[in-house]
């Protein structure tokens, strides 16, 4: 497992903050995904008024409204709360409209000897985003009942199982520009324990409110640099194959 790759890959990130185009990305990243965190956010009190009714008493809490709570300002700290979960999907969500950007604003920097990737077309990746988010959400879904039966090992499971997903996915659209899908799948395969790992690393802090805005697009550029670390020295991208 390189590790060495993942560290690496994490602090060439963080040594590009001060460039302007890539904090410009990171800006507009930071404002996407909290806007993708208040509409998930609204999505969660209005599945919660449509399953309870218009109020409900909880303990503790007592008497609770769901849309006043929704357009109340008590409703940023139940968001940040919420993030715990939410940031998940919403980061996968986030993927197609800004993973060209950042892979771009990377490899311009650390990468300018290589020939311009091949940009992924917006539909197909809008596509395998979605695709990704869908079985994302399901696989969750079904992690509910492994939570009620192995409580104690729930963050693992977490954790492992929510690394592995973000993981195939970064690492998938990313080499896909260079290596194709079919080399994007086989650099997987070869690489699944590297990449598995970094994907955990990533869903830790997105599991951290505030912290959680930034992790979508810092993984997004780490997993640019865990691509090209991960390539075997002197081979040839296959641009388009």
């Amino acid at each position: 497992m390189a590790f060495g790759v993942i560290l690496s890959s994490f602090l060439r990130t963080l040594g590009q903050l001060g460039d302007a185009r890539f904090r410009r990305v990171l800006l507009l990243g930071i404002v996407l995904t909290l806007a993708l965190l208040v509409a998930a956010t609204a999505a969660v009190f209005v599945l919660m008024q449509w399953a309870f009714g218009a109020d409900v008493t909880l303990p503790l809490f007592g008497p609770v409204t769901w849309l006043g709570d929704l357009l109340s300002w008590t409703s940023v700290f139940v968001m940040l709360g919420l993030s715990i979960f939410l940031m998940i999907p919403v980061a996968s969500a986030i993927t197609s409209m800004f993973l060209e950007d950042v892979a771009d604003a990377v490899e311009d920097r650390h990468y300018a000897h290589l020939p311009p990737a091949s940009a992924i077309p917006f539909g197909e990746a809008v596509r395998d985003t979605l695709g990704f988010l869908g079985v994302l959400i399901g696989v969750n879904v079904v992690a509910l009942f492994l939570y009620a039966i192995f409580s104690p090992l729930t963050p693992f499971i977490f954790y492992g199982m929510n690394g592995y997903m973000l993981g195939r996915e970064y690492f998938t659209l990313v080499a896909m520009r260079r290596e194709g899908r079919a080399g994007a799948r086989r650099l997987m395969r070869e690489n699944s324990l590297t990449i598995w790992a970094a994907g955990i690393l990533m869903a830790i802090p997105l599991t951290v409110p505030i912290m959680n805005l930034f992790i979508p697009i810092l993984g997004a550029a780490s997993f640019t640099h865990i691509y090209h670390g991960l390539r075997k020295d002197g081979e040839t991208p296959h641009d388009g194959q």
